[in-house]
């Protein structure tokens, strides 16, 4: 709940959350190496939240130099400490029990074994959704520039286009043709996404566009049938060994966003707006629809923010400010402002994202073109650096062992 400050009404005030709230937060967190949430697997085991908005969150690990300590801090504070109303964090760091251990890894044991019935993305893959409260604003533009930056710095990036009836990830991205089909390990029939090098790193694709026949097929889908398109996606498709999976979603709050949090908890959000207050209004819904079901709000995008014209003069075409307003009312931070530039325009018609694609004459390589690919280029390194890191597992023991059985076989075989 937010209310206004006495001394500033211009100022939100924010109560704290509940520790019932704080805990379905930590359902996001997954342990990479076992696969479930903390929460599931029994090592968060209580939240405490003072009068002044200070969390204290006792969690405990399998055993005491557990290499993936710092990873599992990292994910635990940046969605509780995001929060509205939260000052502080403070973990108290313990041990599971020998009893305790062995229920941890029976849960996460059948989890391994009920997962390929859930999604096929893997556990050490970090989900961010592209979300809007209105259609036009640009969210599919930051999509893919998003995505073909974070592979030009060498990462393995999958993209869904989950705006199924209104598909354009494949015009944006230049990708064409039928997706190819083929047989995962237990003889399932599964998708194979589109491939598309760039830079160091490799973007995987799938979009209802490489199923209908022509690019403006209409699809006159009800909500159920939308949902499980998208369920299809996360389950039928051989994506492989992902660092980041980029969802395009369709702009508002309607069954396919209900549907992705159901199916990936661990999702976090970017919210694209314009400095319009009318979309920047209507995009508050998102982030009230992403903290209805507990997922982590990394922050805002203003997109078209302005118009800079080639002598350097600034032309706020669409107002001022409503990326900083909504940010500022729902308390997450603002990532980014994207200038309103022809270039975005142009790369989404042929295909070249200017982020991660663009070049001159005197480069030798992918470099931003423009203010908005400027602008763009520091959201990318801005998502990989803070706001999302990638999962790092080195020194993991998961790396050391083929498989995610062998890795709890191990485990028990430690406690008896």
């Amino acid at each position: 709940m937010a209310g206004t400050s006495d001394e500033n009404p211009e100022t939100p005030v924010f109560t704290p959350p509940t520790a019932a709230e704080v805990m379905a937060l930590l359902q996001g967190v997954i342990d990479p190496e076992l696969g479930s949430n903390i929460v599931e697997l029994g090592m968060a085991k209580s939240a405490t939240i003072d009068d002044a908005g200070e969390v204290t969150l006792v969690i405990d690990l399998t055993i005491a130099g557990c290499p993936l300590k710092a990873q599992i801090k990292t994910d635990v504070t940046s969605r509780v400490a995001t929060v509205p109303g939260v000052s502080n964090v403070v973990i108290e760091w313990g041990v599971l029990s020998d009893e305790e251990k062995a229920a941890t890894m029976a849960v996460a044991r059948k989890n391994a074994a009920e997962r390929s019935a859930v999604t096929s993305i893997g556990p050490t893959t970090k989900v961010i959704t592209i979300a809007s409260g209105k259609g036009g604003v640009g969210k599919s533009s930051v999509t893919v520039n998003l995505a073909a930056g974070i592979a030009a710095r060498g990462f393995a990036v999958g993209v869904i286009d989950a705006d199924i009836g209104g598909f354009s990830i494949p015009r944006m991205l230049g990708l064409d043709g039928r997706l190819e089909g083929a047989s995962s390990q237990d003889g399932e029939a599964q998708m194979v996404p589109h491939e598309l090098a760039v830079g160091a790193g490799v973007l995987r694709v799938v979009s209802m566009g490489f199923l209908t026949e022509a690019e403006d097929t209409a699809l006159a889908w009800r909500g159920q049938t939308l949902g499980r398109a998208v369920q299809h996606f996360l389950e039928d498709v051989q994506w492989g060994d992902l660092d980041y999976l980029i969802i395009d979603t369709p702009p508002g709050t309607g069954d396919i966003q209900m549907g992705l949090a159901r199916m990936l908890p661990r999702a976090e959000m970017i919210v694209v707006t314009t400095p319009a207050v009318t979309a920047q209004k209507v995009a508050g819904r998102a982030i009230t629809l992403a903290r209805k079901h507990f997922l982590r709000v990394v922050g805002v995008v203003e997109n078209m923010s302005a118009f800079v014209c080639e002598h350097g003069t600034t032309y706020e075409l669409f107002g001022s400010g409503g990326g900083e307003a909504l940010a500022a009312e729902y308390g997450v931070p603002l990532l980014g402002s994207i200038p309103l530039d022809a270039t975005v325009a142009h790369g989404g018609d042929t295909g070249t994202p200017v982020v991660g694609t663009a070049t001159d004459d005197n480069s030798s390589g992918p470099r931003p073109a423009g203010p908005a690919a400027a602008a763009l280029d520091a959201l990318v390194d801005h998502v990989v650096t803070e706001a999302v890191p990638p999962v790092d597992l080195a020194g993991c023991t998961a790396r050391l062992l083929a498989n995610v059985e062998a890795a709890l076989d191990a485990a028990d075989a430690a406690t008896e």
